[in-house]
């Protein structure tokens, strides 16, 4: 799943809807409480109104009264406001070592390490490692999701008709605060600067001066256009579209500048400076992720399961070839990587006609996952359950291919999308779309993936504490905690590889030899993630030779560099490849979260299944794992086999 994108493609967990409790206003410097219960909903409300977008795209304005006005806002970001958040957290770090976690229930004792973690995260970023001052793609990112996600949510008059009153002015409130936000983010930088704490060149150019280029065309001409069809003929129009367009311009005007402010501030140099260091590496993996292993380890298990899919890759290619009689030979090793990406090739072949063929595909195969759920009996799957495929609206199709959105988890009524993006029938676009690769995504981003672990975790809401669908820090950039990502993100690989394990007659379960193929092709990405990941932080691994190893092992291309400037072919694939580097180097941990999530998943399954023996049932195992949230399997394994 690809979380909410700007402007540029990179690759997506957020949480459920649901309805949750509301907890009342909270006294805004105030941390004592008389229980733990009442100390994590206050500190849930308060990281809400700090994190003003991190709300919007929770729907917090739906949890609490306090959150009533918080879209019209962005995260204050000058020293005094970040000193004042830190003493707050601290505070809340005082009474929380105050209770004793044995005095807790199961469940509170649960919280009570998770709200530990993202305190400590919080208090790091800000007291520790000033990551204010080096954000870059923070501060060009936030304002442009706070508006456009404030626009899905708004509420639909039908006909293309959008957004009361009301939402239409948090959303000019907020448009009118972007200047002097820049304005805090350019001071932070400077004093990042000084003081030696500079972002990494590519982030300063991609995500900064290209980001913010293209930003100023969104917020001076798409945003106003966008809002006229949205708010039509309504009277209130007549005064909020000028205010529209007069507020966009400056905003515009704002990230002009910003983008010369960082071209000025950050002439590109040769020096690398994304690493952020074994320490830091080791400390993020264990608090965070709750993963007991070093980075050390963490690097070798990389390759070990790199080996893993590529073995299985290379037999499951070896049944497609002889399937198809292809005469591709697997006997010598060293052709083995050529073998497979001419398997590869040959089923690319096999494209859609236009974009309605595309979308049946994806219909048809979300149609079989389901069907394969029930009779396998993997999940207790509702009769009316349908997993939609829609297309995706126009103002996001330059940012996703396939994704899966899910509605604001604090709001009645949202509903979340499978969004699959139309090529407008170019022959080369959908030439990337084979058949043989379609089941994989579907089942990832659909079911029994992130639409059936959303839908199920919406109906349990109750049963799941506000503080584990936070996503601390930022939703999503180089700030983020990436707590969420172990779960969400590894439910869905889970989710591939679930449907891929052999039931009687059917060798590659829900798949085909083929579409297994492609499922163990997503395998393989998510476990070089591990291993670059690892590499790239720690310095065990350059850049470009984090970018070869990538072609090496997703696409089989080992020689893509050498061949790169005479082969059209080559040169795209290592393109790809530098793009998934850049990725990774700018949000350290989030690559691992995919694999690391997903075998701990596996793990806990099988503890359970020894334990519960004959008692045993994947049904069972299933609905309880989703009722914990979007954590870490770490923080609640103990209590889970215990249960």
């Amino acid at each position: 799943m690809r979380r909410r994108q700007f402007l540029a493609q990179t690759g997506r967990a957020a949480v459920a809807f649901g309805a949750l409790r509301r907890p009342g206003a909270f006294p805004p410097n105030e941390v004592r409480s008389t229980s733990f219960s009442a100390l994590r909903d206050r500190y849930f409300v308060r990281v809400l109104a700090l994190n003003p977008v991190t709300s919007t795209y929770l729907g917090g304005d739906g949890y609490a009264a306090a959150l009533a006005g918080i879209n019209g806002r962005l995260r204050d970001y000058r020293p005094d406001a970040l000193a004042d958040e830190v003493r707050f957290y601290r505070g809340v770090q005082r009474e929380l070592a105050g209770t004793p976690v044995g005095s807790l229930a199961g469940p509170e004792q649960i919280d009570h390490a998770v709200l530990s973690a993202q305190l400590e995260f919080m208090i790091r970023q800000i007291d520790t490692l000033h990551d204010h001052q080096r954000s870059v793609d923070t501060y060009v990112t936030e304002p442009f999701r706070g508006i456009d996600w404030q626009i899905q949510q708004m509420q639909d008059f039908g006909q293309g008709v959008l957004g009361t009153p009301a939402e239409w002015r948090l959303a000019l409130e907020r448009l009118r605060a972007i200047p002097a936000y820049l304005r805090t983010a350019r001071a932070n930088l400077l004093a990042g600067k000084a003081a030696g704490n500079i972002p990494d060149r590519r982030l300063v150019k991609l995500d900064g001066i290209d980001a913010a280029n293209a930003a100023v065309e969104y917020f001076m001409r798409t945003l106003p256009g966008q809002a006229r069809g949205y708010v039509g003929a309504r009277d209130f129009g007549h005064t909020l579209l000028p205010a529209l367009a007069d507020a966009g311009a400056a905003a515009g005007a704002a990230y002009q500048e910003f983008a010369g402010f960082l071209g000025a501030t950050f002439p590109e140099d040769a020096t690398d400076r994304f690493a952020i260091g074994e320490r830091e590496y080791g400390w993020r993996v264990h608090n965070n992720l709750r993963e007991p292993r070093t980075a050390a380890q963490l690097w070798d298990y990389g390759a070990e399961q790199v080996a893993l899919y590529k073995a299985q890759m290379v037999e499951v290619a070896a049944r497609v070839a002889k399937e198809a009689g292809l005469g591709v030979s697997f006997a010598d090793p060293s052709g083995r990587d050529a073998a497979v990406r001419a398997v590869m090739d040959h089923l690319s072949k096999d494209s859609p006609r236009n974009d309605d063929e595309l979308m049946a595909w994806y219909v048809e195969t979300g149609k079989r996952a389901v069907a394969y759920g029930r009779e396998h009996d993997l999940f207790d799957v509702p009769a009316d359950y349908r997993l939609a495929v829609v297309w995706t609206p126009p103002v996001l199709r330059s940012t996703i291919d396939a994704a899966y959105y899910p509605a604001p988890p604090f709001k009645k009524g949202g509903v979340g999308h499978f969004y699959l993006s139309p090529t407008g029938n170019d022959p080369g676009a959908l030439a990337l779309n084979n058949r043989a690769s379609v089941a994989d995504t579907a089942v990832h981003e659909g079911f029994p993936g992130h639409d059936w672990d959303y839908k199920y975790m919406s109906e349990h809401a109750r049963d799941i504490a506000n503080i584990r669908w936070l996503t601390p820090g930022e939703v999503e950039g180089s700030s983020s905690m990436w707590e969420d990502s172990m779960a969400a993100e590894g439910w869905a690989l889970y989710a591939e590889e679930l449907m891929a394990e052999p039931a009687p007659g059917r060798p590659d379960g829900f798949y085909n030899a083929a579409e297994h193929l492609y499922e163990l092709q997503g395998q393989m990405l998510r476990a070089v993630r591990v291993r670059v990941d690892t590499g790239i932080h720690t310095g065990r691994m350059s850049y470009d030779q984090a970018v070869d190893y990538y072609a090496a092992n997703v696409d089989f291309m080992p020689d893509a560099r050498q061949r790169a400037p005479t082969d059209a072919t080559a040169r795209a694939e290592l393109e790809t490849a530098d793009r998934a580097i850049y990725r990774y180097s700018k949000w350290p941990t989030q690559a691992i979260t995919y694999n690391l999530g997903k075998n701990a998943i596996v793990e806990l399954r099988e503890a359970y299944r020894t334990q519960r023996g004959p008692a045993y049932s994947a049904k069972d195992f299933h609905q309880r794992f989703m009722r914990m949230g979007t954590i870490p399997a770490g923080y609640f394994r103990d209590g889970f086999l215990q249960g």
